[in-house]
C-alpha cells in the first residue's frame, strides 16, 4: 500500500476500495465566512477536516471500518450577508446536497453516516427528521463544538466561545497556525469579540430566539474573546474530541444493524 491513509476517501484509490467495505462514513460540514480579523475564512472547514482526520484515524486504529469524506466548505450564511464573501448556501439547498451524498453512500453499501458539523449556522436536525424512514442510512449528527460539557470546557479555556473566540482561535493555532494573523508585537490582530446587547430580557436569557444579524451583533464578526488562545489549548481540545468521538466511531462500526438499532436490545 502507498502512503495513503485508508480512512480518508480523498487519498484512497479504487484498487483499495474494491477490496475493502466500509461500515461508517463521516461527512464534515463547514463554511466559508469571516472569523473576526485574525482567523481565515476557511476556519470551519479546517476545523472539520482536522477533527475528522483525527477521530477517523483513532477509530481505524481500534479496528473500525470508517471513511472520512472531503469536507464541505460552504454552509448557511444568511445572517452574515453584510460581510463580504460570506458564501451562503440556503438550508434547503444544503439539505438536498447532503441527501444526495447520503444516497451515494447507501448505494455503496454504507448505512451508518455521521454528519460532523463544524458551523453553528448549519442546523441539520430537521434533515435527520425529514430523511428518517426515507433512507436506509442511519444518520448521526455531531456538532463537535458541543461535545464538551461546561466543566470539560473550562478545564481548558478561560472564556466561552461563540465565534472566533478562545476555543476556535486555539484550535486554528494548533492545526493551521500560520494562518492566524498577528501584529508585530505578537498579539492577535483581533478585536475583543464583544457582542451588542439585545433590547429584551427574553432574547438575552435565551427564552426567545432570533436569527442574529452578525453585522449588528458584532464589530468584525467575532463573538468571543480570542486573546487568551494558545496552540496548547487547541491540542488539548483535539485530544478530548479524538478520545470521545474516536471511541464512538469504533463502537458504531462494530455495531450490528437490527430492528432496534441503535438502541439496546430487549
Amino acid at each position: 500500500m502507498s502512503g495513503m491513509r485508508p480512512w480518508i476517501l480523498s487519498e484512497v484509490n479504487y484498487g483499495y476500495v474494491k477490496e475493502h467495505q466500509y461500515e461508517v462514513a463521516v461527512l464534515p460540514l463547514g463554511a466559508t465566512e469571516p472569523h473576526n480579523l485574525h482567523l481565515p475564512y476557511g476556519t470551519d472547514m479546517y476545523e472539520g477536516t482536522v477533527i475528522g482526520e483525527r477521530i477517523c484515524e483513532a477509530a481505524h486504529k481500534q479496528g473500525a471500518k470508517v471513511i472520512l469524506l472531503p469536507t464541505m466548505p460552504y454552509g448557511t450564511e444568511t445572517n452574515m450577508n453584510q460581510f463580504p464573501l460570506a458564501m451562503n448556501v440556503n438550508p434547503s439547498t444544503l439539505f438536498l446536497v447532503v441527501a444526495d451524498l447520503v444516497k451515494s453512500l447507501v448505494e455503496s453499501g454504507i448505512r451508518k453516516v455521521v454528519l460532523l458539523n463544524s458551523h453553528g449556522g448549519n442546523d441539520f436536525k430537521p434533515l435527520l427528521r425529514e430523511l428518517y424512514g426515507k433512507t436506509e442510512a442511519h444518520l448521526f449528527l455531531c456538532n463537535w463544538f458541543r461535545v464538551l460539557s461546561s466543566e470539560d470546557y473550562f478545564e481548558i479555556f478561560e472564556h466561552m466561545d461563540d465565534h472566533a473566540g478562545e476555543m476556535e482561535t486555539s484550535l486554528i493555532m494548533a492545526c493551521q497556525g500560520h494562518l492566524v494573523d498577528k501584529k508585530e508585537d505578537g498579539t492577535l490582530n483581533a478585536d475583543a469579540g464583544s457582542q451588542r446587547p439585545m433590547q429584551f430580557e427574553a432574547l438575552e436569557k435565551g427564552w426567545v430566539g432570533i436569527t442574529r444579524p452578525w453585522h449588528l451583533l458584532t464589530t468584525n464578526s467575532g463573538s468571543g474573546y480570542p486573546h487568551a488562545s494558545t496552540p496548547e489549548k487547541g491540542e488539548q481540545l483535539l485530544d478530548k474530541l479524538t478520545e470521545r468521538l474516536g471511541k464512538f466511531l469504533a463502537e458504531l462500526s462494530a455495531a450490528e444493524i437490527d430492528a432496534t438499532f441503535p438502541f439496546v436490545k430487549d
